[in-house]
């Protein structure tokens, strides 16, 4: 970030004391308390419904969050001479969650139960888009990855990585194309992707991971929620869980740990967990892995890469062996 954004501070009604540079930010302490400036990709539409969320949030009281401070003439935005946007938002000084205490990410958990309590709008609120669909987005990926399984079908020499991937293709696309058809089938049926009830709307931060849970001097205080979407409750949770299981080898303890804090705070429906069962399903970590590789340049393939793809693979019988333990009522759920 340039040292002429700082000069942005001067439209809104803040007296700065002193500023200091963060990640891509700058934190500056005020008369107001410690803000942070950040740049701002998103629509002006965007950040209003997620100023919406965050004040909703605030009047529940359940939790704290960031909350967007707005200029002198009200707007949420402002932008430098080169037409860039920035956000002013509340900030705290502290560390992000602690993903290898167990505890932290029991509590991480239970924060996020909390959130999805405040995480709804009116369905005529200006500005809210069409809701989230897994299915189309599975289907999307399916696309994209028989793109990728073509073009090494077509390459004659594969480095060690390609042939890596190239062997392990047909096992995780298959798997891709089954809990694509299988979801499409029971949200028909169920009408599972629908996230307006009551007239209201249900949103998800959208980037619910330990990055984003910060502990400070007065608690627990979440962030960056630039990635807010109207979708159900799971998504947050399937992220967070995918993350920390991952990590955590498909731990069936950990696994079974997280739900159960969860749901301290808010049990989960039949048909959440089923959703939540075909998110953990989906092979989305090697969709991105070979979605990363096709779109990228091929001269030279990062190790890290290929470190990614053979932890992949060697934790997928902990996975599936996870989801046959933990979601082992789902098959009667589905049929129910």
């Amino acid at each position: 970030m340039n040292d002429r954004a700082v000069e942005l501070l001067e439209r809104y009604e803040i007296e700065v004391l002193r500023t200091r540079k963060g990640r891509g930010a700058i934190v500056c302490d005020t008369d107001r308390g410690c803000l942070i400036l950040k740049e701002y990709s998103g629509s002006a539409e965007k950040v209003e419904i997620q100023n919406r969320l965050l004040q909703t949030i605030a009047k529940k009281g359940l939790i704290q969050t960031e909350q967007i401070i707005p200029a002198k003439d009200g707007s949420l935005l402002v932008k430098d001479p080169e037409g860039t946007s920035y956000v002013l938002k509340t900030w705290t000084e502290g560390r992000e969650c602690n993903i290898y205490d167990r505890n932290e990410c029991s509590m991480a958990v239970r924060l996020l139960a909390r959130l999805h309590q405040c995480m709804k709008l009116p369905a005529d609120t200006p500005g809210i888009k069409g809701s989230f669909s897994p299915g189309k987005e599975y289907e999307k990926h399916n696309r994209e990855l028989k793109r990728v399984r073509k073009f090494l079908q077509q390459k004659s020499q594969k480095t060690w990585f390609e042939i890596n991937l190239f062997h392990a293709f047909d096992y995780f696309y298959d798997q891709a194309l089954e809990v694509t058809e299988e979801w499409k089938d029971y949200s028909q049926k169920t009408g599972a992707e629908e996230v307006r009830e009551d007239g209201m709307v249900s949103f998800c931060h959208g980037d619910y991971q330990y990055h984003n849970i910060w502990k400070g001097s007065d608690g627990w205080f979440l962030v960056n929620f630039e990635k807010c979407i109207a979708d159900r409750a799971v998504r947050d949770l399937y992220l967070l869980m995918r993350k920390l299981l991952e990590k955590g080898n498909w731990s069936v303890a950990l696994g079974n740990e997280l739900l159960c804090a969860y749901e301290q705070e808010s049990p989960l429906s039949a048909m959440s967990r089923i959703d939540l069962y075909y998110r953990l399903a989906y092979p989305e970590k090697f969709w991105k892995i070979a979605n990363f590789y096709y779109n990228s340049g091929k001269a030279w393939i990062p190790g890290r890469n290929h470190e990614k793809l053979e932890k992949l693979i060697a934790q997928e019988k902990e996975k599936q062996h996870f989801l046959d333990e933990v979601f082992r009522n789902v098959s009667h759920l589905r049929g129910a």
